[in-house]
Order: structure tokens, then C-alpha cells, then sequence
């Protein structure tokens, strides 16, 4: 598979580096069992698009999203009587179940597993045995799956992208004071006109020691706001912007410039009908109709809620095979890089774009919702 640009649209490319890394012993096992072509090299990169134009034009029509979890039953019994055992992590985020495969969950338990997922922002499931390509059939099950224009993917399987700190280190030296991998809090694809929904990393092969990853609630994360601070980013818009910068066609010597898009600070997920607070230090660049410093002392207060409260977090310890998926429009995450380069981690990831972003003004936190609000949450009419 020669390297091109992932659509014929992008005219301007700069060609992919060639990478020269060996495979982790068990990627390549679970690589050549799903029958992977790697006689081009591993993994497959497209032609990068050089101008900003093109990467807006290729992303600039919406599309309705169909939520699975929101056609889903209620009690998810489909899914949780197929398993062996239920174990929510946290009290507010993160479940892990155990006795099922992935592959082999039918169109209902598909749908369940999204709706608790839309719940529980993230749900764990050790020893998969999952190929690329049936990983990438589930990610089309629940969206519009994102190819990503530049990004390390899987031969012949556009749209599984490769998780690879190894290669990471060979474009951005990494060490202990400027940590490598994706260990910032983020969520991924904020610039999408769609962002991303629910995505699906694979790791078949982690640290023996380290390499967590950090999840953190973004239903929580509102639910932590006074009910007066709520009205202040109720209803206010943000730009987020892309991880990748590109050239300005027009004006390619004013420098790199990101993606941008504009959306909502707070927004409602369509299967629960529950309010998020959706910011994330990495890629949430400005409040809409602020000045910059009076932006930056709300976002910056925001960002720490999201990160300081250890209570409204998940901290999860890979082991070989596990899959997680997490919903991109209610949490934030971290991948830790404190085994500092020193053992391979190697993983796949699938995206599935979701719904333009929206807030609506009668729709309730998820505390309210489910009837668990102290007197420390309810709103204060006059003074106390």
C-alpha cells in the first residue's frame, strides 16, 4: 500500500517519514494472526496534507449521528447477563466486565455496552482476543469512524490507528521531565466539526510496571461547580483546536496554524440527557466573547477541577490484551509514562465520530438526574 493522501481531495502532501523500529513480540503475534500485510513496513503512513484548507475541507460537512446507546435498553440486560462478573471501578467512573469477548457481542449487547459507557465513561475488558479489523467493524457499529490525515495506521486498515510510545520517541524526544506518549490530560479530536464519541484502544502489549492510564468524569466535573458558577459557562462557546498544525495556503510564511472549531463549554450527551463539562487543557484554546486573560482565569479553574479531584477519576493498570473504551464526550484522559521508555507499549486505536456538540438549558447534571443531590448542590436564591 503506497503511501496517499486518505482523500483525493488533499492535493498538497508532504511524504511520510520510513520507520525502521521492530515490532513488541506480541503485537507482531496478534499482527500476523489477523493476517496484516507488513511486507511494506509497519505500521502505514498516509502522505501528510501540508495546508490548513484542505484538512477543513475534508471534515466540513455535518452528517446525523444515530447514538446506539440512546436506542438501547435501559436495564442492559442482554449484556450484563452474558457476563461473568460487573465491577464498577469507581464510585462515579470507570466499570470493568469480565467473561466476554468483544468480537462476539450481538447487535443488542452492542448497544447496551454504549449506553454504559454513556454512564460510566468508561468500560474495561481484559483478555481480548480482537484483531484490527474486527475492532474497526466495532468502531463502525457506533459512528462515522475517523481516518486520521497523518497519524501511524495498521496496512490496509484505515481508520485503526497504531498507539506506539517507541515511535512517538523517534519524531519528539521523550525523557523524565518531558514525558512521552499521550501523557497530558486531553480528549481527543475536540477541532472535528464531529467530535469523537466513543474510541476503542486495544493494547496488546504494555510495561510489567506502569503505563497506567487516567480517566476523568466530566459529568463529575460539572457536578463540582457551585450551582451560581454553573451559569457562567452554561450555554458559552469555546475554540478547540486540532493536535497538529498546517500552513495557511494563502499565507503559508505567517507560520503553522491548528484547526479550529467552535463548541460548546458545557454539552449534553444524547443517551443519558446528562450535562458535561467539556474542556481539556491540551486543545481548549479560548472562551467566545471573553478577553484573553478573563478566558484564561475561567478555563484555567475549569482544567483544575477536571484534573485535582483525584474522587471523580479512574486509574486503570493495563494487562496484556485488554481493550477500553471511553466516551470522548464526557471525559478527559492521561496516559502515564512513568516506565520511561524502558519496555515496549504497542496498542490499537479506533475513533468513532459522534454529534455536533450541543447544550440545552433544561437538561440536568447527572447527580440531579438520578435524585443524589446534597444541599451543598441545590441552588441558593437570595442570600443564605
Amino acid at each position: 500500500m503506497a503511501p496517499s493522501a486518505i482523500d483525493e481531495r488533499i492535493k498538497d502532501v508532504a511524504e511520510p517519514r520510513k520507520d525502521t523500529l521492530g515490532l513488541p513480540e506480541p503485537a507482531l503475534r496478534r499482527l500476523k494472526k489477523a493476517g496484516i500485510d507488513l511486507s511494506n513496513g509497519y505500521p502505514y503512513r498516509p502522505a501528510r496534507p501540508l495546508y490548513l484548507q484542505d484538512v477543513y475541507d475534508i471534515r466540513s460537512k455535518e452528517w446525523k449521528h444515530d447514538d446506539a446507546g440512546a436506542r438501547a435498553d435501559k436495564s442492559k440486560s442482554a449484556l450484563f447477563s452474558a457476563a461473568t462478573k460487573v465491577t464498577d471501578l469507581t464510585t462515579h467512573i470507570g466499570t470493568e466486565i469480565e467473561g466476554l469477548q468483544l468480537k462476539d457481542l450481538t447487535n443488542q449487547q452492542k448497544d447496551e455496552l454504549a449506553l454504559l459507557i454513556a454512564e460510566r465513561s468508561v468500560v474495561f475488558f481484559r483478555d481480548q482476543d480482537i484483531s484490527p479489523q474486527q475492532q474497526l467493524e466495532l468502531g463502525k457499529y457506533y459512528g462515522e469512524v475517523e481516518i486520521h490525515p497523518q497519524v501511524a495506521q495498521v496496512p490496509g486498515n484505515l481508520g485503526v490507528t497504531v498507539i506506539w510510545p517507541d515511535l512517538q520517541a523517534t519524531e519528539r524526544a521523550a525523557n523524565f521531565r518531558n514525558p512521552g506518549g499521550a501523557s497530558r490530560w486531553h480528549t481527543d479530536l475536540v477541532h472535528e466539526l464531529q467530535p469523537a464519541g466513543i474510541t476503542h484502544l486495544h493494547n496488546d502489549t504494555v510495561p510489567p510496571v506502569g503505563g497506567d492510564t487516567l480517566w476523568a468524569s466530566g459529568y463529575s466535573a460539572y457536578e463540582k461547580l457551585s450551582p451560581d458558577f454553573r451559569k457562567i459557562v452554561d450555554g458559552k462557546l469555546a475554540v478547540y483546536r486540532s493536535a497538529h498544525p498546517y500552513l495557511d495556503r494563502d499565507r503559508p510564511e505567517a507560520g503553522p496554524k491548528y484547526v479550529e472549531r467552535v463548541h460548546p463549554l458545557v454539552r449534553v450527551h444524547p443517551a443519558t440527557g446528562w450535562k458535561a463539562l467539556w474542556v481539556n487543557r491540551a486543545m481548549t484554546d479560548r472562551i467566545v466573547g471573553l478577553d484573553r486573560a478573563e478566558s484564561d482565569v475561567i478555563l484555567n479553574y475549569l482544567y483544575d477541577v477536571y484534573e485535582k479531584n483525584v474522587d471523580i477519576q479512574v486509574r486503570f493498570r493495563w494487562t496484556p490484551n485488554t481493550s477500553a473504551l471511553w466516551d470522548n464526550r464526557i471525559t478527559i484522559h492521561n496516559a502515564s509514562w512513568d516506565y520511561g521508555g524502558k519496555h515496549p507499549r504497542h496498542g490499537t486505536r479506533v475513533t468513532s465520530l459522534a454529534e455536533k456538540p450541543y447544550f440545552d438549558p433544561a437538561a440536568p447534571s447527572r447527580r440531579e438526574a438520578l435524585g443524589l443531590l446534597d444541599e451543598s448542590e441545590k441552588q441558593i436564591d437570595g442570600p443564605a
